[in-house]
């Protein structure tokens, strides 16, 4: 099995998308990006992101119902495939690992 890798923004948009559910697309996600993590990101990043993650398979998008705030354009809405998931799932474990391996000693002066 191929090791999947994903870089931080990859990995945020991927976990953003994934907490939206249904309600995914590039505005959301950069305004849930900027509110839940307080990190300012512009729309043009994450849409590209958003298009590479698509690329590689981990999400697939499709064209939802037309709004009036938005003119009545339809919103591009996204969505985690099996794929997206597994990579998630490993990026979560790898990390898992890496802060088991910090000793109690260091955690405990960190405050963690």
């Amino acid at each position: 099995m191929r090791r999947v890798f994903l870089g931080e923004l990859e990995e945020v948009v991927l976990l953003t998308v994934a907490a939206l559910q249904e309600s995914a697309y590039c505005a959301s996600v950069t305004q849930t990006i900027d509110q839940q993590m307080g990190r300012s990101i512009s729309f043009p990043s994450v849409h590209t992101t958003l298009q590479r993650l698509e690329e590689k398979g981990f999400v697939v998008s499709q064209m939802g119902g037309a709004t009036a705030e938005r003119g009545g354009r339809p919103k591009r809405l996204f969505t985690v495939t099996l794929a997206g998931q597994r990579a998630l799932i490993e990026c979560r474990h790898l990390r898992a690992q890496l802060w088991e391996q910090i000793s109690s000693p260091i955690l405990q002066l960190w405050g963690v």
